[in-house]
């Protein structure tokens, strides 16, 4: 990509990639460059997971069948969004993914914190500080509230874990 498409903007993290290009003709011209050469080099780009979407905001407005995709835990898809002045508008911005909401509030379940009455809230928050931090520091820097129905799954096991501890 850096020496045969240098000008566009390219990112790529272990066997995912994402390139933006500023046309409908480009994007089809660069997914068939790219197939070529990952044949030559005895790849192939997977049928499902590679796709063209349209980044569709207030500037660009056009009807197309796929106008978002999953890259990195995010859904990058169209989402109201407030200006300077407090006026909202539909910009494309990441938020976190169905995929990846699912897989943390599986996580939780599996802590069982229900279970843990012995523990202290102090050594609960030992035990998990780091994780939920992680979680918090990588979900919510782009659209924080789409993280709020995973907070919302960890406040109410946090509730069953104080109800079973201070049952009576």
């Amino acid at each position: 990509m850096a020496t045969q498409f240098p000008k566009l903007p390219f990112c790529r993290y272990a066997d995912d990639g994402l390139v933006h290009c500023r046309s409908l003709k480009q994007a089809q011209y660069i997914k068939a460059k790219l197939a070529k050469r990952m044949q030559e080099c005895g790849l192939e780009l997977h049928p499902e997971k590679t796709k063209i979407a349209y980044c569709k905001d207030v500037q660009r407005q056009q009807q197309y069948e796929t106008i978002q995709f999953d890259f990195l835990g995010y859904t990058f898809r169209p989402r109201r969004s407030k200006d300077l002045y407090g006026r909202v508008f539909v910009n494309f911005t990441p938020g976190i993914s169905r995929t990846a909401s699912k897989a943390i509030r599986q996580t939780v379940r599996g802590w069982r914190l229900q279970l843990k009455s012995e523990k202290s809230i102090e050594d609960l928050g030992n035990m998990f500080r780091s994780k939920i931090g992680g979680w918090l520091n990588y979900y919510c820097k782009f659209y924080p509230s789409g993280f709020h129905p995973v907070a919302r799954h960890l406040n109410w096991a946090l509730v069953r874990w104080a109800t079973r501890k201070f049952k009576r």
